[in-house]
């Protein structure tokens, strides 16, 4: 079955709602840039109060190890998610389980990585060897929550490579579309199912959830 990230959490009430819809995970932004950026005070409060069973995401952009260690170790995440330009060395230093985000433009990724050079990062030891590849839109100057799909081949493509979580976009008008065409390891929503940033609308995060894990 699909598996479900609601991202860009900031309250305990969207993070309970959304986990008894039957969100697999909940994602929390520590980008300070970002409409939908947390503290740590509140994120350890939220994972505190988590059902068992829930995966619990740090998200960072460029960000030091010792200060996502840090983090990490304060609030009780989980899994740390990469979405900057962190390169291999980096991410593979971590003892959390690591997701690396790449954010996709036509045919090519961002920052220079196509999808033949994401396959052969995947095939060389010395190069990422992550848990996961969150593929995003990439818009210039925006690191997430963009609301914007790309070429979902791609994506369909880039799993031979490794785990793919699919996000960019995604509503649920057109998730179970996604999935359905796709069929990756997870999709990742954020603004698709927003009030606002940073407040959920809980009909839509339900539809959302509902629509994703029938769709195969």
């Amino acid at each position: 079955m699909i598996r479900v990230k609601i991202c860009g959490i900031t309250n305990l009430e969207d993070a309970i709602a959304a986990t008894e819809y039957g969100a697999d995970a909940l994602g929390f932004v520590f980008y300070k840039k970002s409409p939908r950026c947390v503290d740590v005070k509140t994120v350890k409060k939220i994972v505190k109060a988590l059902p068992p069973f829930i995966t619990a995401v740090g998200v960072f952009v460029n960000e030091t190890k010792d200060k996502i260690n840090k983090i990490i170790d304060e609030t009780g995440l989980n899994v740390i998610q990469l979405h900057g330009d962190e390169p291999p060395e980096f991410c593979n230093g971590f003892e959390r389980k690591v997701i690396k985000a790449f954010k996709i433009q036509g045919s090519r990724a961002a920052a220079g990585f196509s999808l033949r050079q994401l396959r052969n990062l995947k095939v060389a030891a010395t190069q990422y060897n992550v848990s996961a590849y969150l593929l995003d839109t990439y818009q210039e100057g925006i690191e997430g929550g963009t609301g914007r799909t790309f070429n979902w081949a791609l994506a369909k493509k880039a799993k031979r490579f490794g785990r793919i979580i699919l996000a960019g976009g995604l509503t649920p008008e057109n998730v179970a579309d996604a999935v359905k065409k796709v069929n990756p390891y997870a999709v990742d929503v954020s603004s698709g199912v927003e009030k606002r940033p940073g407040e959920k609308d809980l009909k839509k995060v339900k539809e959302f959830i509902e629509r994703a894990k029938k769709a195969i």
